[in-house]
C-alpha cells in the first residue's frame, strides 16, 4: 500500500523548466471511503507521487490495489442502480485514460461539435438531475476518477491542435466537473500554462466548483476561459444539494474575472420551480451587475432515459422535473427528453429579456436546442452555436 505521509509533489513542466511543488488540498464536498489504484495508476515514480499525495489527504480511506483492472472496469458492489450511484460517489479510482481526447458528435441542434478531453471522470457532486449518471461509462462504474497520465493527454492535445493548424478550443467539462478535483491534483497549474504557451490550443473549463485558488496567480495569456454552471439558490437547495453554495461560486467568478480570465456562465438545466421568473431574475441581476461576462448559455433538461430513471429513483416519479418533461414534443429529434417547446420558448424569452436589460451586448446562446427555436427568439446565425465550449 502506498505511503500516506506525502504532502508535496511536483507538477511536470512541458518545456523542461524547474518543476513546481504542489501540496494537495481536500476537494470540498468530496470524502471518498475507498480509493482504488487501477491499471497504470502507479507505474511511474511521478504517478506514484501523485497518488501518495492525494492519499495523504484521505488517510482513513480504504485503499485497494487492482493493477490489472482498467479504470472503467472497477466493480462496486451494490443492491440496485440507485445504491450503486450513491456508493460510486464515495469511491475514488486512479487510472490511465488512453482515449481521453475526443470530439463530440452532435447533429440537429444548436450545439457545434467540439474537442474535449478528460483528465477526470464523473463528478463528486450530487445533482438529482445529473445527465452523466445515465451515460454508459458511468452507469456501470459510477466512481469518481483521476487519470494519472495528464502529460500524455496534453501531448495528444498538442498533436491534434498542430494538425488542425488553427486556434481551437479544447473543452474540459463534458464528462466531468472540470475543477472539482483540482484542489487534490493541482492539474490546472500544469494545464493553464500549457495552453498559455500553445500557438493553437485554447482551454475552456466548465465547473460548479468554488475553489479556484490554484489558477489565480497563473499567466494564462487569455487562452483559458472559465465557465460556471449556476442555478438560483432555491433550485440548488432542492436539486443540487451537494454542490458549493451559489454565493461562493459568484465570489469565485469575481475573483477569476479580476485575475483577467474571460468568464462565462451556463444556466442549465433551468428548472421551472414555482415563481421561477423571480428566482432566475434575482440570480441574473446579482451576477450581471457584479461581473462583466464573456458569454452566457441557457438550456433546460435534455437527458436520456437512463439518467431520468436514476433521477426518479431519487425524487420519485411525481417530481417537478418529470411532470414538466414530455416525450411527445421534444424536437430536435436527438433522443433526449425535454420540456415542451412552448415552455422552453417562454423560459428562454424571459431570461434573454432579463440578460439584455443588464448587459445588452452580451453574447447569449442556447445549449442542445432546436435551431428554429433559437431563431424565433431573435438569436441570429451569429449567436447560434456560440456556447461556452467553443472559441
Amino acid at each position: 500500500m502506498p505511503a500516506t505521509n506525502v504532502q508535496q509533489r511536483s507538477l511536470f513542466d512541458n518545456e523542461g523548466d524547474a518543476a513546481l511543488p504542489y501540496q494537495p488540498r481536500p476537494a470540498p464536498l468530496f470524502q471518498p471511503r475507498k480509493v482504488v489504484l487501477a491499471k497504470g495508476s502507479v507505474t511511474t515514480a511521478a504517478r506514484r507521487q501523485l497518488v501518495d499525495g492525494v492519499l495523504s489527504v484521505y488517510p482513513k480511506a480504504e485503499v485497494i490495489e487492482q493493477p490489472t483492472v482498467p479504470h472503467n472496469k472497477v466493480r462496486i458492489e451494490a443492491d440496485d442502480p440507485l445504491d450503486l450511484h450513491y456508493k460510486g460517489h464515495r469511491v475514488l479510482v486512479f487510472g490511465e485514460h488512453q482515449s481521453a481526447v475526443g470530439r463530440s458528435d452532435e447533429e440537429g441542434n444548436t450545439c457545434p461539435n467540439f474537442w474535449h478531453f478528460s483528465p477526470y471522470g464523473f463528478c463528486p457532486y450530487g445533482c438529482s438531475f445529473c445527465y452523466l449518471s445515465g451515460t454508459q461509462g458511468v452507469r456501470f462504474s459510477p466512481s469518481v476518477k483521476i487519470y494519472v497520465n495528464l502529460e500524455e493527454i496534453l501531448a495528444e492535445i498538442d498533436r491534434t491542435a498542430r494538425k488542425l493548424g488553427r486556434e481551437e478550443a479544447f473543452y474540459l467539462g463534458k464528462l466531468q466537473d472540470g475543477m472539482a478535483l483540482d484542489p487534490l491534483t493541482g492539474y490546472s497549474r500544469a494545464m493553464i500554462p500549457f495552453f498559455a504557451r500553445h500557438p493553437y490550443a485554447r482551454l475552456r473549463v466548465l465547473s460548479k466548483c468554488a475553489d479556484f485558488d490554484n489558477v489565480l496567480d497563473l499567466d494564462h495569456q487569455g487562452h483559458t476561459v472559465l465557465c460556471w454552471s449556476l442555478n438560483p439558490p432555491a433550485v440548488r437547495k432542492e436539486y443540487e444539494v451537494i454542490t458549493p453554495p451559489i454565493e461562493d461560486r459568484i465570489r469565485t467568478i469575481r475573483r477569476c474575472a479580476e485575475a483577467g480570465y474571460p468568464v462565462r456562465i451556463m444556466l442549465m438545466p433551468i428548472i421551472p420551480i414555482p415563481d421561477w421568473q423571480r428566482h432566475y431574475d434575482d440570480l441574473l441581476e446579482q451576477l450581471l451587475t457584479q461581473v462583466k461576462l464573456d458569454r452566457i448559455t441557457l438550456g433546460g433538461i435534455c437527458s436520456y432515459g437512463p439518467a431520468l430513471q436514476i433521477m426518479e429513483a431519487k425524487l420519485g416519479k411525481d417530481n417537478l422535473i418529470s411532470r414538466s418533461l414530455t416525450v411527445l414534443d421534444n424536437s430536435p429529434r436527438d433522443g433526449r427528453t425535454r420540456y415542451p417547446v412552448s415552455m422552453r420558448a417562454a423560459i428562454y424569452r424571459h431570461l434573454l429579456d432579463t440578460i439584455r436589460r443588464f448587459q445588452p451586448k452580451l453574447t447569449s446562446a442556447l445549449c442542445m436546442e432546436d435551431v428554429s427555436l433559437a431563431r424565433d427568439l431573435g438569436l441570429g446565425d451569429s449567436n447560434i452555436g456560440r456556447c461556452n465550449c467553443i472559441l
